[in-house]
């Protein structure tokens, strides 16, 4: 049989020098703005405490059960929520593991508008917990780590930006794949890697970028969190040793973006990196509830309803829940029978916040997701396409809510965007607020997370980044 391949040496341009475009970026920032910097706390703050709660997850006891077979009996960094110090790369992992676990965590909005939903990644999830492995084990300052984890969440998203939506429309999960750069970047600026480094830190990242959708609703969405995090670090570890990789991962014919995405926007990347920094636009959202970002407009809208008509689970005959045709296909659990599968069911968000007026951890678990009440609601929620949704666009998740009262009213709303969007963002003490939540979750002490609270909000003010990890223990 004869087999004909295309050589997309031809059939593809290479754009020269990406690669190292980045590497530059990574090693000769030494500066972020203001705004950045100070929106950026939020999301590190919120990233700890995901990892606190993540820590008692199902997820989070495999993972400690597994650290304890490697034979490790110390390390210079913190598994936060554990009693654990492990090496670098497995408290990146584990804390990777623990931050997406309950599919909380923050999520990178798109520029452009041919990006299904106008997300792209989860940002933090891979960066930070490389960002204060490398940091605790280093020593370095709340600056330099801050600093590190900007480079790491800049760069993760503009690959994101760059690569053709087939990436995520065919399968890839973007967190683990472009989340892998992410942590190469962070370690390669703690360790002080060169430009020739971190180039190679790249190249062994890009051959290591991996994780796939058709996990989502099971443990091993976040485990891709989890392992692009680890992944980087030891990208960075084996670049520092003098390991020889391509120099040009990202724009080879053979590269990230051809082979992962069947190709790249060039100038969605190239001389965009920190102009502008995406956390300043187009912006990252943090959620205010743990399930699919898919699910927020909806319940913001939802819950703004319920409080401004005083609607009582009682008064429902029905609710009509309207989106585009996209969103369906990811919130694909219509009868969820875990937590994790409620996390992608419109009809269980739905549900759960006409019963108890509230979509937090405690809600979102099996037993939760069991009660008779529950599964009630849930088959008076009709989830399905609506024209005027469709007709708002892919890039957004306009969401049309039509609650039908046994009274004969119908009482509606829409929205496109949920709370903690760049258009309705959080606060700092309102992401203190879902911290303290998480916390509580773990069981964590409230002297310690109050102090955490104020330890990020001072982050370029803390000298040693140990300070506040042993917070986190």
């Amino acid at each position: 049989m004869t087999v004909h391949l295309t050589n997309p040496a031809v059939d593809r341009p290479v754009v020269e020098g990406l690669t190292r475009q980045a590497a530059e970026f990574v090693v000769n920032t030494n500066a972020v703005p203001d705004e950045v910097i100070e929106i950026g706390k939020k999301s590190i703050l919120d990233g700890i405490g995901l990892a606190l709660s993540g820590s008692v997850a199902k997820s989070g006891e495999l993972v400690k059960t597994y650290l304890s077979t490697l034979g490790i009996k110390d390390g210079p960094s913190t598994v936060i929520g554990m009693g654990l110090k492990v090496p670098v790369r497995f408290a990146a992992f584990a804390n990777g593991v623990g931050i997406h676990a309950d599919d909380y965590d923050d999520t990178q909005l798109a520029v452009a508008k041919d990006r299904v939903y106008g997300l792209l990644t989860h940002p933090t999830a891979p960066a930070l917990p490389a960002a204060l492995a490398v940091a605790e084990a280093t020593g370095a300052s709340g600056t330099e780590a801050m600093l590190a984890y900007h480079v790491g969440v800049e760069l993760e998203c503009k690959i994101a930006e760059a690569i053709n939506p087939r990436h995520y429309q065919h399968g890839f999960h973007a967190t683990a794949t472009c989340g892998t750069y992410a942590a190469a970047a962070a370690a390669a600026k703690l360790k002080g890697l060169s430009v020739e480094q971190t180039v190679r830190a790249l190249g062994c990242a890009g051959s290591q970028s991996a994780g796939l959708r058709e996990n989502f609703g099971t443990m091993m969405k976040p485990f891709h969190a989890g392992r692009s995090s680890e992944s980087g670090v030891v990208a960075a570890d084996f670049a520092e040793l003098g390991w020889t990789t391509t120099d040009k991962i990202l724009e080879a014919p053979r590269g990230f973006f051809q082979a992962a995405g069947g190709g790249f926007d060039a100038e969605a990347i190239a001389g965009k990196l920190g102009a502008p920094w995406t956390f300043a636009f187009p912006g990252v959202s943090i959620k205010p509830h743990p399930s699919g970002s898919l699910t927020h407009p909806g319940m913001t809208e939802m819950l703004r309803l319920i409080r401004e008509h005083g609607i009582e689970a009682g008064d429902v005959e029905r609710v009509d829940v309207g989106t585009n045709q996209n969103m369906p296909n990811a919130l694909i659990h219509h009868r969820p029978k875990n937590e994790l599968q409620a996390k992608f069911s419109m009809e269980f968000c739905m549900a759960i916040l006409l019963l108890d007026r509230r979509g937090s951890l405690a809600e979102f678990t099996d037993e939760v997701v069991e009660r008779d009440d529950v599964k009630a609601m849930i088959e008076r929620v009709n989830f399905h396409v609506h024209p005027e949704a469709e007709a708002a666009g892919y890039d957004k998740m306009t969401t049309i809510i039509d609650i039908h009262l046994k009274d004969g009213r119908t009482i509606s709303g829409r929205a496109d965007f949920g709370k903690g969007s760049p258009a309705n963002p959080m606060s700092y003490e309102e992401c203190a607020d879902k911290f303290r939540g998480c916390a509580e979750f773990a069981k964590w002490p409230t002297a310690k997370a109050e102090a955490i609270v104020v330890a990020v909000r001072d982050l370029d003010r803390l000298g040693d980044i140990r300070e506040l990890m042993k917070l986190c223990a």
